[in-house]
């Protein structure tokens, strides 16, 4: 009897402690996001989100997301205090020498931008000469391309972004098609309009530390298997086909 007792509380004991040990071995990379619904949630609930978390998961590792400024999330992915970037344009890793590109794109982003009023620019970014033009401090697309000549504003985050339009402080905010159009329903912004022109489309990658070298080609990998047998289509259909009008 002395020996059930003994073995009951040693079987117990494992199933106490066990989950304890299971989340201390288990493997978590944490990435900066940028995007914002449908691409990315707090809750890991958008297109991107369920892209890296089933990509991540097929090697083996638990996504885990964090939301800072745009530059400051660079620096800090540069830097190693977080695991990585979702979703950075191509020669990010230029200036940045610690981050390392997986090669399999995650997606393609539209770049445009909004106004309170019918904005033509057929000739894209020299069109925003002169204009109040805003975007995100970080952004290095809109960094590099909106003429010198534009009076430029920067902002933290989409939010305030969208908020200058609300206030008349912009005459033409730009940011990324998906995430822009789902911003302007929240925030009952109907009035503001995208504009007909669309800027530039790039392919968007996720960046990791140095430090995760041996990732880089396993979730290139991971990506392109999604891609090829219908799981990543089946998470578009999801959560971009009703913007893709």
């Amino acid at each position: 009897m002395e020996s059930v007792k003994k073995t009951l509380k040693l079987l117990i004991l494992i199933v106490l402690i066990t989950p304890f040990s299971i989340a201390a071995n288990e493997r978590v990379i944490e990435l900066n996001v940028t995007g914002q619904p449908p691409l990315n949630t707090s809750q890991q609930t958008g297109f991107m989100d369920e892209v890296a978390k089933e990509a991540f998961r097929r090697i083996g590792y638990q996504l885990k997301t964090i939301r800072l400024p745009a530059e400051r999330g660079l620096v800090n992915a540069n830097q190693g205090i977080v695991d990585g970037e979702m979703s950075r344009v191509k020669g990010i890793d230029k200036l940045y020498k610690n981050l390392l590109r997986v090669p399999e794109k995650i997606m393609d982003w539209e770049f445009v931008g909004f106004s309170n009023s019918s904005i033509q620019l057929p000739n894209g970014w020299s069109d925003l000469s002169s204009r109040a033009v805003s975007h995100i401090n970080g952004w290095k697309i809109f960094e590099k391309n909106v003429p010198d000549t534009a009076e430029i504003t920067k902002t933290s985050n989409a939010e305030g972004l969208f908020n200058l339009l609300r206030r008349n402080r912009a005459e033409v905010v730009l940011y990324e098609r998906w995430g822009g159009s789902q911003l302007l329903n929240e925030m009952n912004m109907g009035n503001v309009e995208r504009c007909k022109q669309t800027l530039a489309v790039k392919e968007m990658f996720i960046y990791l530390h140095k430090k995760h070298k041996s990732l880089v080609p396993k979730l290139a990998k991971a990506m392109s298997a999604m891609k090829q047998d219908g799981s990543y289509q089946k998470i578009f259909n999801k959560y971009l086909a009703p913007y893709d009008s």
